[in-house]
């Protein structure tokens, strides 16, 4: 066939969303680089941005790493090199720092919610009227504005919610006939994946969706014009795109972050040895070469795996234990055995076969097994590791560890240890450096050797207490030892053995944890090792960010009167929460009157209301509930995911309300000039709290306090 000219391409275009697109950036990106200085968790956020910017390694037990990511991807894009310190609030940004670029990728996730929210709500079978409404919401509110204008994280999460229900609703009222329609799901599982690799406050989003595609399925399933093939293909496909795609996407962001954070930081020492020789620097340079093995004769350094978040090594001294203690028991006034939290020459042990008096490797070396039996004798002072039915000086339920001194008493030693490799499973039944993870029993006692965790008196330097539990008494993640550092050692002599333990021999060992090792750890710790919360002067009870009883001050002018805080648009506020409310009260009628054999509406419109709680209030009830039930600092920025869902609801509810509740024409123009007035109040109420929003203009002292609708909030201000 020939081509015809001319070549003719039909566009449809919706205005309104293009409009409201135009004005969400607008609001979003204009003079983004105002203030040119630190405004609140930008301190907390940019630490970890120049981390990235260096290639450190660090841990944030917030959440995972893909939120990071996305705020250091915007530094690199301005060319940021990391060196900027991010110590106080309100400090200012140098020339050299592209304030626009960092704050570039929040501010366009926040722009983009808008538009979401438009096509979301056409998604839920609502009018463009209705989508319209939701959309000037969520462009008008001040806290989502704020929020987005800095190198925050809320405002990329909502956007990867809002895309995730968008995207399977949008699978959802595809036709059936289309496989296209697989390609939003699969965009809605990556989705999910994202929202939960920004912050785990993802993870009760996913839940809500996989709740709604569950009754989706079990709906298609009993559906009987649908081929057993055709159910069993759209089963794996949910199950891939909702549930697989997401768990590997989300192990993904990890191995990104670990792929580019290969330098050793300030936060090595919450992590394994293992994991820290893996590290360039730090621990790698002093493990670099270390033989693998441990041998008969090898020299060691062993660290407990319970010296968590501070490591600390088993340690001796030319101390003894004393005679008395304070509470009166006798000890057995041997050398102390301790823990000791710093590198030091005091920390290193020879392990000795007890049918051999030499102190050497031999050649070839004789490694080490699982249930081998041991001694183990201390470098600098050569006494014996050594425990006996003596109670321990702080933990007299267990028996005291000592290096042993023969004071001619009827005292034995009592020094043979056996080696129980624990997690011998995953490696091989030889003794590994940093690799292996031991047990060390007392033969005499079966007891194990273990940090109690508690701080010896002066007399023990401060220093923490070992001893040797039974194993039924004992914890076990505080029974564990890793060889650290480790040589073979060469000299007999004590004052050779000395000299040798301050120059180490390198031996070329190829050791690499694998990522699957590195990812379960980093994951572990995130989960477990948590900082500890303090009271911030802006924290808030969860309860009373419903009524906005709160604010926060981000940034404040250090001259002027000039200021930023996080302050909801009050009038939008009280329209959410009479919606919800009215939506609970509604539901409850319609469930009562459906009970007793009324259908007020038709089964399509039912289904659509149906619909409407389950996104929309659902949503709010899986981003607020969980923070009723959290000990940790929050604050009302929190709460702005659960927000988001109420400005979606409130318009759908109104159009439900207009359409099928109001029967009479007059009673339906009432409200639409209700609407009106409602949504003029919520252009003049955003108008009114723009300066404290943008941070321009100035206002006096007298506007400022004008401002303060609410006695809780804080809002200052200076008197010329």
């Amino acid at each position: 066939m020939m081509l015809q000219l001319p070549l003719v391409m039909t566009v449809q275009m919706d205005l309104v969303l293009l409009l409201v697109s135009v004005l969400a950036f607008w609001t979003r990106l204009s003079q983004l680089s105002y203030p040119n200085a630190v405004v609140f968790d930008e301190v907390y956020y940019g630490q970890f941005v120049s981390l990235y910017m260096k290639r450190v390694f660090f841990i944030d037990d917030s959440g995972p790493p893909l939120g990071h990511m996305i705020l250091a991807l915007g530094a690199y894009l301005g060319g940021f090199d990391g060196n900027f310190v991010w110590n106080r609030i309100g400090a200012e940004y140098p020339s050299s720092v592209n304030v626009w670029s960092l704050r570039l990728l929040p501010a366009l996730c926040g722009a983009l919610c808008v538009p979401l929210v438009y096509l979301l709500t056409l998604e839920l079978k609502f009018s463009h009227l209705s989508a319209l409404g939701a959309a000037l919401l969520l462009l008008l509110e001040n806290s989502l504005i704020v929020q987005s204008r800095f190198m925050l994280l809320e405002s990329v999460l909502i956007f990867f919610v809002l895309l995730a229900v968008f995207s399977y609703l949008r699978f959802h009222n595809a036709p059936s006939c289309s496989w296209f329609r697989y390609g939003w799901l699969l965009l809605s599982g990556a989705s999910c994946a994202a929202a939960i690799g920004v912050k785990y406050m993802g993870v009760f989003s996913h839940l809500l969706l996989l709740g709604v595609a569950s009754l989706h399925t079990w709906t298609m399933i009993g559906d009987r014009t649908v081929s057993h093939l055709n159910v069993c293909l759209q089963c794996v496909c949910r199950v891939v795109c909702l549930l697989v795609v997401p768990v590997l996407l989300y192990v993904f962001w990890f191995y990104i972050h670990l792929s580019i954070l290969n330098r050793s930081g300030p936060h090595d020492q919450l992590m394994s040895s293992a994991f820290q020789a893996s590290l360039q620097g730090g621990l790698s340079r002093i493990t670099q070469g270390q033989p693998l093995e441990v041998a008969y004769g090898s020299q060691v350094t062993l660290r407990s795996s319970a010296s968590q978040p501070i490591p600390c090594w088993l340690h001796s001294h030319k101390a003894n234990y004393p005679i008395r203690y304070e509470n009166g028991r006798g000890s057995s006034h041997q050398q102390q055995v301790t823990c000791y939290p710093f590198k030091d020459v005091n920390n290193w042990w020879i392990i000795k076969d007890p049918s051999r008096q030499e102190l050497v490797v031999s050649s070839p070396p004789r490694p080490i097994r699982h249930g081998d039996v041991i001694q183990l004798v201390h470098g600098m002072t050569s006494r014996f590791l050594n425990s006996h039915d003596v109670a321990a000086p702080m933990s007299p339920h267990a028996q005291e560890i000592s290096g042993y001194i023969d004071f001619n008493v009827s005292m034995p030693a009592q020094n043979l240890w056996r080696v129980e490799v624990s997690n011998r499973d995953s490696e091989s039944e030889v003794w590994k450096t940093i690799l292996s993870e031991v047990r060390l029993v007392h033969v005499n006692t079966s007891a194990v050797l273990k940090l109690s965790g508690v701080s010896l008196p002066d007399w023990g330097f401060r220093q923490l207490e070992v001893v040797a539990e039974k194993l039924f008494k004992a914890h076990s993640s505080s029974l564990g030892w890793t060889v650290e550092e480790h040589r073979y050692g060469t000299s007999e002599e004590q004052k050779e053995r000395e000299a040798e333990l301050h120059s180490p021999t390198h031996i070329d060992v190829d050791r690499k944890i694998s990522f699957w090792a590195k990812f379960l750890e980093l994951q572990w710790k995130m989960l477990t090792v948590k900082q500890e919360d303090s009271e911030h002067k802006y924290s808030s009870a969860p309860l009373e960010w419903i009524t906005m009883e709160t604010n926060i001050a981000y940034w404040l002018h250090p001259t002027t009167n000039a200021q930023i805080h996080l302050i909801g648009n009050p009038v939008s506020w009280g329209v959410a929460n009479l919606c919800l409310m009215a939506y609970q009260l509604l539901a409850a009628v319609y469930l009562l009157r459906r009970r007793r054999g009324f259908k007020d509406l038709p089964d399509g419109v039912w289904s659509q209301f149906v619909c409407l709680g389950c996104v929309c209030v659902g949503g709010w009830l899986v981003n607020f509930v969980p923070f009723l039930l959290m000990e940790k600092t929050l604050f009302l920025y929190h709460y702005l995911p659960a927000q988001c869902y109420l400005y979606l609801l409130s318009p759908a509810l109104l159009e439900h309300a207009h359409t099928h509740l109001l029967s009479s024409a007059t009673h339906r123009r009432a409200l639409c000039m209700c609407l009106s007035a409602g949504l003029l109040s919520v252009f003049l109420s955003y108008r009114n709290f723009c300066p404290l929003t943008y941070g321009s203009p100035e206002l006096s002292a007298n506007q400022l306090q004008a401002l303060k609708w609410r006695d809780t909030w804080d809002i200052l201000y200076r008197r010329h």
